[in-house]
């Protein structure tokens, strides 16, 4: 029988292979309420390097203000300039954490022991990032720790039609240019799960256009290939000879429109890379620079795969901070994960979570430049 992937001996491993993170500055405010009245705090964490913020509202990922390598600070990633936008705005997801179940879920279905089960729809589909009211649009119980914030957030049984009770927890915590998230889960049922933070980067600066001119480098030598309703067929393909192939870096724009069905079918970048390195220890996911600006982003994880994501279905119908309109290729995803639709597919990684275990992964996101 697969075990749920990422129990405690893997807690061990990435503990051991991570350093602790030093103490940063963090304050937090009331942003706002939702519109049952509910408090939504926000909080900053600085550490003289960056800035970043986070709020307790799906966990967002808010900001993220960095210095290019001449000095001048922007903020690298998509958002809002206040709380109504993002309550009345869930999807695209802008910052948030996803879940139960992040990315897809084919048809919403998926058999557990015997047992099927049923989540709504939110694509014509599948339930996506876990269904129509996932973890983006929860309040999460908040506390600040050294460094930063732990979030969290108890699902149900039965919420979105998944078993059992869920605890999740996400630690945002800052030690000088590198932002790590820590992911936990325990659960009182059988159950599937799948945690991942959905920001959407520019290393322009949020209002500087599209990202189509930075380079990215993916540490995998394979990907899940999708299907017509961007459902994995189960194949871990080589990306040799294709166009995703970014084991070396290239830039985003130069072949996005490649005459390749699996481009064709997203409409871009919107594929899960099967990453190099061993789940449950730290590893190179993938590295982003901007020539213009000399900004450079540097994702870590001890997750099994990530899904490059070009902000294909931004079409200019959401409003940013500075006014500005999120048009197609506003922004980039870089979503650590396990593979989508993995509940359906036996030779994918397991996402089954069982009482007794507990989920864990961690994400580094380092902001840096390049002379």
């Amino acid at each position: 029988m697969k075990r749920a992937i990422h129990i405690v001996v893997f807690i061990i491993a990435a503990a051991m292979a991570i350093p602790a993170v030093a103490k940063g500055e963090t304050k937090m405010s009331i942003w706002g309420k939702t519109a049952d009245g509910v408090p939504v705090p926000i909080y900053t964490l600085t550490s003289g390097q960056i800035e970043v913020r986070v709020m307790a509202y799906g966990a967002h990922l808010v900001s993220v203000k960095a210095p290019d390598r001449n000095g001048k600070i922007a903020d690298v990633v998509l958002g809002y300039d206040d709380l109504s936008t993002y309550l009345k705005t869930p999807n695209p997801f802008i910052g948030a954490i996803v879940g139960r179940y992040g990315n897809r879920i084919a048809g919403g279905k998926f058999t557990l022991d015997g047992k099927t089960y049923q989540i709504p729809l939110n694509e014509p589909t599948n339930a996506l990032h876990g269904g129509p009211k996932g973890f983006d649009q929860y309040v999460w119980q908040a506390q600040e720790v050294p460094g930063g914030v732990e979030f969290t957030l108890v699902s149900p049984d039965g919420d979105m039609g998944f078993p059992g009770t869920l605890t999740a927890k996400v630690r945002y915590t800052l030690n000088g240019a590198t932002l790590r998230i820590d992911y936990t889960a325990t659960t009182d049922k059988p159950t599937v799960v799948n945690l991942t933070n959905h920001a959407y980067y520019n290393l322009h600066g949020d209002d500087q256009g599209n990202i189509l001119d930075q380079k990215i480098e993916i540490a995998a030598d394979r990907f899940t290939p999708v299907n017509s309703t961007l459902i994995p067929t189960g194949e871990l393909a080589p990306v040799a000879g294709t166009p995703l192939d970014f084991r070396t870096p290239e830039v985003i724009g130069a072949r996005i429109n490649a005459d390749n069905q699996q481009l064709k079918i997203a409409g871009g970048y919107d594929h899960n890379w099967v990453l190099n390195g061993n789940a449950g220890t730290i590893h190179l996911a993938a590295i982003v620079t901007d020539p213009v600006s000399g900004r450079k982003l540097t994702v870590e994880t001890t997750q099994p795969g990530v899904q490059f994501y070009s902000g294909n279905f931004l079409n200019g119908a959401f409003t940013g901070r500075h006014g500005v309109k999120y048009e197609k290729h506003s922004g980039f995803c870089l979503e650590t994960q396990h593979f989508p639709d993995s509940p359906n597919q036996p030779n994918f990684p397991s996402t089954v979570l069982r009482p007794g275990e507990t989920m864990h992964s961690t994400t580094t996101l380092t902001f840096g430049v390049v002379k």
